[in-house]
């Protein structure tokens, strides 16, 4: 069954033949008619070529129904040249320039052992008289020169520069604003006053172990009271939002569409990799218009040959990623980058479903919002919470956290700690920051931060993406012990210049910084010692005297049970808010195993701690299943 969007693509009002086409789109109408191509076929591509602001010839190898091998080689007969269907990457050098060829594929230099370069050149329409006029004037240039498809010269492109690449991407934020990279894990004096730290709460806890447990005590509970007191804002802005039923959406904007990046990291993806495309394959967005990259690691065989089986569209491309460490999201991510060639660019999960009119409501927030908006997240609802209670309260926790959370941050202007997936970016200014950074466990929360305290902004948007939680306990715990040391590489990045971040922050939002992110990490590590700390503090409430004589014990007591017991409250509230009848069901009551949910996750934060020492890199993948067989 074709999709919405391919239908819509292959539409041809019934005006075609009245419709008043520009100059230019006629001219390149009667050169295809001249080589052959069907008037429908042609008709139509005018017609959409028309509509989104692009040529006929675009429109033409976008729908498929021409082969790019078959169209360019009928060009290179036109012509008189040779053609070349592949180009082997050993033949290119690697020279400055290469990279345009990444984006804008027109022309290439191919070096021969015995006999004289040939420059292969991606000829286009538009241009076709004016090279066949300049081979009239010099014949003698046909030795030269040879023809190519523009596929061709992107993956020799991408061969040749690849280990030049693969450096640069793991070298580049380090190298031109190393405060900003996670390759250190303590920066400066940081490792120094960490030692001196420990030290002395050691030395504290050995010599005054009472006043030591008070003053942690002390601590946890204001830390526990400002993490509580964020979420229970965000549940009473969502209860204001649904009390008034109006969410602010951008209105879509008239006239052509610019070209929109879709960058998908995949490995050891093989099971999903058709959901992944069929998904892709659904968005509402001019395939034109479209430039997806399935990013894979060039030794990850099995991936890259369940693609290569697929009827991968004209708008696909596999960017093979040279083995190189650290092996990380981020770094495929950023090694793509210099190739995407859309104004905007977002970025997708191997396990993702975006919703079809996703990108449409991206790039109508764009346009409405000011320039320095540069990042819009879309929230992400996990659809088999039926399936196991760590599924349910997983699907209870980003629905308070993308659709609860993360929308109060944005009506305020205070930073974004981004989600993983579905994050659209400006794509200028994306590369401008730097992109990801290759050796961050959580890129996404980090780039978030980081480009907030460059000037820039995020914001969300309300079309979904639908993927599904871990339900066994190793995969979930993996895969939070790796956003758990994320979180603690992001936080110690930030703070090796506390008082340089709070001026270029602002120092509300470097204070809600503290809250959510040190605040998360030091109630997630020491949530099992606060339940300590209320046991025995309701065993001495029921100790004759003791509720009378120490009014601390008491005011530590009111405050445990609220942050415990308020905390898990706004948890499940928040979350349940801003869940649909549906989603509420599927939860079911399996919300009242939130304690030991919370437990679990100290469990995965002591492993982050512990593993960021010991192995601060290494990247614990998450497998995944097609929806269904779970």
């Amino acid at each position: 069954m074709a999709t919405a969007n391919q239908a819509s693509a292959r539409r041809t009002p019934p005006a075609a033949s009245a419709h008043c086409f520009p100059p230019a789109l006629k001219q390149e109408g009667r050169l295809l008619l001249g080589m052959g191509i069907g008037k429908p076929l042609i008709a139509q591509a005018m017609l959409l070529a028309d509509e989104h602001g692009t040529t006929v010839e675009e429109e033409l190898l976008a729908s498929g129904k021409i082969t790019e091998a078959i169209y360019f080689e009928a060009l290179a007969e036109k012509l008189r040249l040779d053609f070349i269907a592949e180009i082997d990457p050993d033949q290119v050098q690697d020279i400055d320039g290469l990279d345009t060829q990444l984006v804008r594929p027109e022309m290439l230099r191919i070096h021969h052992a015995s006999r004289p370069p040939v420059t292969v050149l991606v000829p286009s329409l538009s241009r076709l008289d004016e090279l066949a006029a300049l081979l009239e004037r010099a014949p003698l240039l046909r030795r030269s020169l040879a023809v190519s498809t523009p596929s061709a010269v992107r993956t020799a492109a991408w061969q040749a520069g690849r280990l030049r690449r693969v450096s640069a991407t793991t070298r580049a934020l380090f190298e031109t604003t190393p405060l900003h990279s996670a390759r250190i894990t303590f920066w400066g004096k940081q490792g120094f006053y960490t030692g001196v730290i420990l030290c002395a709460l050691f030395a504290a806890a050995v010599t005054l172990p009472i006043i030591s447990v008070l003053m942690l005590h002390i601590v946890l509970t204001l830390f526990y009271l400002a993490n509580f007191q964020v979420r229970l804002y965000a549940l009473l802005c969502a209860f204001l939002q649904e009390r008034s039923g109006r969410k602010a959406r951008a209105t879509p904007p008239t006239g052509p569409l610019p070209v929109y990046s879709v960058l998908v990291a995949l490995y050891k993806e093989e099971s999903v990799v058709a959901q992944l495309v069929g998904a892709l394959d659904k968005l509402d967005w001019p395939r034109s218009r479209l430039d997806i990259k399935l990013i894979c690691e060039e030794d990850d065989a099995a991936t890259i040959a369940a693609l290569r089986a697929l009827p991968l569209a004209p708008e696909y491309e596999i960017v093979l990623v040279p083995v190189h460490l650290p092996r990380t999201k981020p770094k495929a991510l950023s090694y793509a980058l210099p190739g995407t060639r859309g104004t905007f660019v977002t970025v997708y999960d191997a396990e993702d479903r975006p919703h079809p009119s996703q990108l449409r409501e991206a790039h109508a927030a764009f346009v409405a919002a000011p320039p320095r908006v540069i990042c819009l997240q879309a929230p992400l609802i996990v659809t088999n919470a039926r399936q196991s209670w760590l599924s349910a309260l997983f699907a209870l926790e980003y629905a308070g956290l993308f659709r609860g959370l993360l929308p109060m941050l944005s009506l305020t202007g205070l930073p974004l700690p981004l989600g993983g997936t579905s994050n659209h970016f400006r794509t200028a200014e994306l590369k401008q920051i730097g992109g990801w950074d290759p050796y961050n466990m959580t890129e996404d929360a980090d780039l978030g931060l980081r480009l907030h305290r460059l000037g820039y902004r995020s914001r969300v948007i309300f079309k979904p993406t639908f993927e599904e939680a871990p339900i066994e306990l190793p995969v979930w715990l993996g895969q939070r012990t790796r956003w758990f040391k994320g979180w603690l590489q992001t936080w110690l990045v930030l703070m090796r210049e506390p008082v340089q971040l709070g001026r270029e922050m602002g120092w509300p939002a470097f204070a809600v910084f503290q809250v959510l992110i040190a605040g998360m990490l030091l109630s997630s590590l020491c949530h099992p010692i606060i339940i300590g700390f209320l046991f025995y503090l309701t065993w001495l409430m029921f100790q004759d005297g003791t509720h009378a004589d120490s009014w601390l014990a008491f005011l530590l007591f009111v405050g445990d049970v609220i942050n415990i017991f308020g905390s898990y409250a706004v948890f499940i509230a928040l979350g349940r808010n801003r869940m649909e009848v549906r989603e509420k069901r599927a939860v079911g009551w399996r919300w009242v195993f939130v304690p030991l949910y919370w437990l679990i996750m100290s469990l995965a934060a002591w492993r982050a701690f512990l593993e960021l020492r010991t192995n601060p890199f290494s990247w614990n993948k998450t497998p995944h299943v097609p929806v269904g067989k779970n």
